[in-house]
């Protein structure tokens, strides 16, 4: 299956990463930017620098900023954009998804696939399209430049689940041509609850908010932004997360623990002790704003969700819950009315039951 055709939307660093990566294993690969600017150095350049951990240059297909010419006839497409922007890149690519493409969402944050197949089909789409989310990035990354990316640390097993899950072992295995670090998930249960990124990105960017506006992130993220108290805090965050994952499937939502023991290696009894001893985490430096995505992304895709299950299954977030808050004060905006919320998921008035049926078999 090395005559597998990838199409890679998204032109930050993650973007960057995997279309470079995988044009060095040797692919074909497309990408696709909404913004022009952002990819011309790229166009000129005809493909990315990548270091690291995988260090080449990767020569790329078609680079463009309209999407019709980049998915066009591939296999499998790598949705890598901001979580929040799902909706809008499943809208544009609706006219174009044709039979038995496979979209994969890197990562999906908490319901990724059943928002981006909801708005496929608002957008008229109704053919058979395979919509994944991968439970994680599968890169510890970096931009380095307007055509270069480091990656730091390549995570070493990536739950991936499709709807249906029946769809999720064929997925994985088309994916493990290119990338073994994927495994099959059990469904989008597993990898929408199991998102990490709701535990750390907006726990350690808003008690470190004096610390990123003060040095404009002069230091590195998690080493140094993650304190003992701060730990604290993302192991409320944790408890309160797996407690509400495990409503909808018991055996399937596990800890933070757990998972850096699977993506890293790293095996401690706390989560203080395992972000300090994970090496992939050493050199990630924080953001330079606080408005960044670990908060406008992380908070109405992770958070709000996680929140807006728990109240449906009678679950008290309250650790969840102070930190959306915050949110909304610090960007005088409403998340949780803008965010994935029970209604613009399609789930508003649906059990605990009906819900878990639509993310394992799917909307039809």
């Amino acid at each position: 299956m090395r005559d597998l055709t990838f199409a890679v939307l998204g032109a930050g660093h993650g973007g960057k990463a995997i279309a470079a990566h995988l044009a060095i294993k040797g692919f074909k690969v497309n990408l696709y930017n909404r913004t022009l600017s952002r990819i011309k150095p790229i166009i000129k350049m005809r493909g990315i620098e990548l270091e690291g951990e995988i260090n080449g240059f990767g020569r790329l297909n078609i680079i463009s900023d309209r999407i019709e010419r980049v998915v066009k006839g591939v296999d499998i497409i790598m949705v890598v954009v901001p979580a929040d922007a799902h909706r809008d890149i499943a809208s544009v690519c609706a006219p174009y998804l044709e039979d038995d493409q496979i979209v994969v969402l890197n990562p999906g944050r908490t319901c990724g696939a059943l928002e981006f197949l909801r708005a496929l089909r608002e957008k008229g789409n109704r053919k058979n399209v395979i919509v994944a989310e991968a439970q994680t990035f599968i890169y510890a990354s970096r931009g380095m430049g307007p055509a270069q990316a480091k990656i730091f640390r390549i995570k070493q097993a990536i739950p991936v689940a499709a709807i249906p899950s029946g769809k999720s072992n064929m997925v994985v295995k088309k994916l493990n041509v290119a990338f073994p670090e994927f495994i099959p998930g059990s469904s989008v249960i597993e990898t929408s609850f199991n998102n990490m990124g709701a535990v750390f990105h907006p726990s350690i960017s808003i008690l470190n908010a004096s610390r990123i506006e003060s040095t404009m992130g002069n230091f590195q993220f998690y080493i140094e932004g993650v304190t003992q108290s701060v730990a604290r805090i993302l192991e409320a965050v944790d408890e309160e997360r797996v407690k509400v994952g495990r409503i909808f499937d018991r055996n399937s939502v596990y800890s933070a623990i757990d998972w850096l023991s699977m993506a890293y290696n790293v095996v401690e009894d706390n989560l203080f002790d395992a972000i300090h001893s994970n090496p992939g985490y050493v050199g990630i430096m924080a953001p330079r704003t606080i408005n960044n995505r670990y908060i406008t992304e992380d908070v109405p895709t992770s958070l709000v969700p996680i929140s807006e299950f728990a109240k449906l299954a009678g679950v008290k977030t309250p650790t969840i819950d102070s930190l959306i808050n915050i949110a909304n004060i610090i960007f005088k905006r409403d998340f949780r009315k803008e965010g994935r919320n029970l209604t613009s998921l399609g789930l508003e008035g649906l059990t605990v039951k009906e819900i878990r049926e639509i993310l394992t078999k799917g909307m039809e």
